[in-house]
């Protein structure tokens, strides 16, 4: 017979209950598509029409960054009314920011760096995110802390390919989005890489194109980038 004292160390402990969330949980942001797209909206009524025509093409995660004041209310017009869209946050850098996201909706977090107090607050609440990363030390102390799916960022800047390539051999645990000077030119090239899951950039979003009302050239520009490897493969 287990004594109760044995049962409790057979059991986990349970965890405080995660915010809501839509009905459909994100597994993983490295494994929703090839390609990121990473949003500035400037005009809330931009949001919708951005998302389905990225949506359009084929690529369901939809990065809104949070550079400027629209930034939360696209999140919440694009969850509301593009549900077939997988919209998450970027730019997190307070922990303030992101409940924010959270609560507009967003279904994933990234930020370009990271804190004790920023990584805290996206642990605990309740949709996956990425830690931004640009050094060896930077990796391996969130991966102390349980951490392995990360942002790379500035991609180019911080080494590009050749940098995440030597990275894959001491720490062949870490995953990453690198983000920062990456267009179609270079893309495959970090795609190709065995630690690189997606791939963040904007080069599907052109500001004219937004400015035009051109969701037919965004919509072009998405199904080229989202052809760049195979379909997406995580639960949505």
């Amino acid at each position: 017979m287990i004594s109760s004292e044995s049962e409790s160390e057979l059991k986990p402990l349970p965890l405080p209950l995660p915010l809501p969330l839509p009905s459909s949980q994100v597994d993983s942001v490295l494994d929703l598509a090839a390609v990121v797209p990473v949003v500035v909206i400037a005009e809330v009524s931009d949001a919708v029409p951005v998302a389905r025509a990225l949506v359009g093409g084929g690529l369901r995660g939809v990065e809104v960054t949070l550079r400027t004041p629209a930034a939360l209310e696209a999140i919440r017009a694009i969850a509301e009314e593009v549900p077939e869209a997988v919209v998450g946050a970027g730019t997190v850098i307070t922990p303030g920011q992101v409940a924010a996201a959270v609560a507009a909706g967003a279904r994933f977090l990234v930020s370009p760096g990271w804190t004790e107090g920023l990584l805290a607050a996206m642990r605990g609440c309740g949709v996956p995110f990425l830690p931004g990363v640009s050094t060896a030390s930077e990796v391996v102390a969130l991966l102390e802390r349980g951490v392995r799916e990360m942002k790379f960022f500035p991609a180019q800047a911080a080494g590009g390919t050749a940098y995440l390539r030597s990275l894959a051999g001491p720490l062949p645990q870490a995953r990453f989005c690198p983000t920062g000077g990456i267009g179609p030119g270079n893309a495959a090239e970090y795609l190709a890489l065995p630690n690189v899951g997606c791939v963040g950039g904007s080069w599907m979003v052109p500001a004219d194109a937004v400015a035009a009302g051109d969701w037919a050239r965004i919509e072009a520009l998405a199904r080229a980038a989202a052809g760049l490897r195979g379909p997406a493969s995580a639960q949505v």
